[in-house]
């Protein structure tokens, strides 16, 4: 699916939405409200639908994912591999996935990921730079950066939201705090951050978002159980969220070796 997305997009004349569709001959592109749907791709009737209540953005990767749809069917060999291993619910949601693969190869090309990671190296700011380049979500941008990355790294997309606080015995009142909203790890890494995880105040990536200053320093991981785990940190504020990087193994500040 990786090849065929790259091929696609390497004989497209750029990734504008114009660009996208016009390696898909007598296919039209319609947008129209699809209330909790983010798109389709009709074969039949030979077009990709794409909500256009939803963000700029969703409906960028979605259009990447409908023409995935369509690459996949235009491969008979792989089509053929796929009913062979799996059937039923299985099936469909392995051709899902295969076409969030196909979307994420699409809009961020390996040249593109490569010289982002070549010039800021596996950190937060990495992270910004590609959904920016890429004009793609920050979580979906984390899973395409993370697939590149060979040193043992975690990212997180981290934003201010309400979460449930403890005010007294048995009482829960509602509160803010900075929270991990999307995460990724480098293949190989065995450890994962939750959606909901509160970075602690203090923390280099807590105070990336205070100062508005991207920040690089031995900390740790905030893990949702409590622990900490050692990393080099690196956070890199955003309107109103940070990207961060956890690079593992590395000491906390003032930590003896």
């Amino acid at each position: 699916m990786r090849e065929r997305a790259a091929a696609y997009g390497a004989a497209l004349p750029g990734l504008d939405t114009h660009s996208l569709m016009s390696g898909l001959e007598g296919i039209q592109l319609t947008f129209m409200p699809m209330g909790d749907r983010d798109g389709a791709y009709d074969p039949e009737h030979h077009v990709i639908l794409i909500n256009s209540q939803v963000r700029p953005e969703r409906q960028r990767f979605t259009l990447a994912h409908e023409i995935s749809h369509a690459l996949l069917l235009g491969d008979d060999d792989l089509l053929s591999d796929l009913h062979d291993e799996y059937e039923g619910d299985r099936l469909e949601e392995v051709i899902e996935t295969l076409c969030n693969v196909g979307a994420a190869t699409l809009l961020m090309p390996q040249a593109l990921v490569t010289e982002v990671l070549t010039r800021f190296g596996p950190t937060g700011r990495a992270l910004a730079e590609l959904a920016r380049r890429a004009d793609v979500s920050a979580s979906t941008a984390a899973i395409r950066l993370a697939e590149e990355t060979t040193a043992p790294v975690l990212y997180a997309v981290c934003a201010v939201t309400k979460v449930e606080t403890e005010a007294g015995a048995g009482n829960e009142t509602p509160g803010k705090a900075l929270t991990v909203r999307a995460s990724s790890a480098a293949p190989g890494v065995k450890y994962s951050l939750r959606t909901g995880t509160v970075i602690p105040d203090g923390h280099p990536a807590a105070v990336a978002l205070d100062t508005h200053l991207p920040i690089s320093e031995a900390s740790f991981v905030p893990f949702r159980s409590g622990r900490k785990m050692p990393a080099q940190v690196d956070a890199y504020p955003e309107r109103q969220r940070v990207m961060v990087s956890f690079l593992l193994g590395a000491k906390e500040s003032g930590e003896k070796a």
